[in-house]
């Protein structure tokens, strides 16, 4: 079983920035996948950056505003700069290993206009 916690979250006005973290209780080295999703209400659950492969991916609503990383083997990192009022979202961590999906609980990011 993997555990992922995120935190980092919270209210901020359009323009300002976030930066989530996401912490697990397993080595990332175990995992083929990492990344964030997000679901605003009323939306499906969407994709927001990923990495696999040593290579990241971003959606197209945050390329170059959003990036991803991770500073050691058992956290991971969503910077967010230049936040829009629709970036306004619950943010999921997520982890792939052995074909199985893990799921943090979520962190809401809210964005003021």
């Amino acid at each position: 079983q993997v555990q992922l916690v995120e935190s980092g979250g919270g209210s901020v006005q359009a323009g300002g920035s976030l930066r989530l973290s996401c912490a697990a209780s397993r080595n990332f080295f175990s995992f083929s996948a990492m990344g964030w999703y997000r679901q605003a209400p009323g939306k499906q659950r969407e994709l927001v950056a990923v990495i696999t492969g040593g290579s990241t991916g971003y959606a197209d609503s945050v390329k170059g505003r959003f990036a991803v990383s991770s500073d050691n083997a058992k956290t991971l990192y969503l910077q967010m700069n230049s936040l829009k009022p629709e970036d306004t979202a619950v943010y999921y961590c997520t982890a792939k290993s052995m074909g199985s999906d893990y799921w943090g609980q979520g962190t809401q990011v809210t964005v003021a206009s």
